[in-house]
């Protein structure tokens, strides 16, 4: 069967510990009235005479631990192309289940939730034998990506005068002053506050009765030209460092990468970094422009961006973990 599996991440350690009731309280004797004396009988084993005398020493017997996950209501993970079910622990999972030309059966845990794949020969009692072998493995998986939607969620942004979001890793509040006189398009930033306490100010040139998607669409043009103008010195910055030249730099609003780099120097980066702090934008644009030199993730490629971010492996992560505001 392990032939068969093909798995990516280990995350989380295992659900709950078990543990087993409390010992019962020993009834009370019953007074029994004598009875005469049965006919004398053969004596059973020793053995079983043993046994029996062993289990009169203990007392009542204690009763079998119980797992934490079966005393909890079953948890409800459903794929939204679910065609088939099963309950794997303290869980109900509905997966969505596909056949297709492979050579192991393959599980994918997404927002969605789980995906399974299968080669066409593999029978039906294999998959399910595989799923409830990596049972703990996808049920991490699961908890880890409803933890993961639940912490975008709290991020999300609700636009009005008030509305804050981090701002190169800093919190910054909106305030709508149609009437201030802003040096820059369309808004401008206070600069920081003497004590350092409190979030920084960004103000806008919005109408204080201004529609929220108004309100989205000047912070957004404002962290634009803020991460188009750092994007530019980051990359100055680098490609000395590295013997690379870029040629063009475009901002990319994709929903699952961070950048692109191409052959010919044109590089692409997310406008969503700016919500980063610096060191961790100063990985994204050292990564696209080692592609300039290894246009592929071999071991070459990660020591040329070791080269110019030693720490990369601790800003990839914090790339990964921090949840990026929910502008929708």
């Amino acid at each position: 069967m392990r032939g068969l599996l093909q798995f990516t991440m280990d995350l989380f350690e295992g659900l709950g510990n078990e543990f087993a009731p409390a010992k019962p309280p020993e009834p009370k004797p019953r007074k029994v009235k004598k009875k005469a004396a049965p006919p004398v009988a053969a004596s059973p084993p020793v053995a079983d005479a043993q046994q029996q005398q062993q289990q009169d020493d203990a007392g009542p017997a204690a009763l079998p631990a119980i797992p934490l996950r079966d005393t909890l209501t079953l948890a409800s993970f459903v794929h939204p192309q679910a065609t088939r079910e099963t309950v794997l622990g303290s869980a109900r999972v509905a997966y969505e289940f596909k056949r297709g030309k492979r050579k192991t059966i393959g599980f994918v845990v997404g927002p969605e939730g789980l995906s399974v794949r299968a080669p066409r020969w593999v029978t039906l009692r294999d998959v399910d034998a595989a799923i409830q072998e990596k049972a703990d493995w996808i049920i991490r998986k699961l908890l880890e990506t409803r933890q993961r939607h639940a912490r975008v969620e709290a991020t999300r942004i609700e636009w009005k005068d008030g509305a804050e979001f981090p701002f190169m890793g800093e919190p910054v509040v909106i305030r709508l002053d149609p009437k201030h006189g802003f040096a820059s398009v369309g808004g401008t930033l206070d600069e920081a506050s003497g004590d350092g306490t409190g979030p920084r100010i960004l103000r806008l040139a919005v109408a204080q009765n201004a529609e929220p998607a108004q309100i989205r669409d000047a912070a957004q043009a404002w962290l634009m030209r803020q991460a188009r103008r750092l994007f530019i010195e980051r990359l100055d910055h680098f490609a000395p460092r590295l013997g690379v030249r870029w040629q063009k730099l475009s901002l990319s609003n994709a929903a699952t990468r961070w950048g692109s780099a191409s052959v010919d120097g044109s590089i692409r980066l997310n406008w969503r970094l700016i919500h980063f702090r610096l060191p961790v934008i100063d990985y994204v644009v050292a990564h696209e422009l080692a592609h300039l030199r290894v246009m592929d993730h071999s071991h070459r490629f990660w020591e040329t961006v070791e080269s110019v971010v030693p720490d990369y492996g601790v800003l990839r992560r914090q790339l990964k973990d921090e949840a990026v505001p929910r502008w929708g």
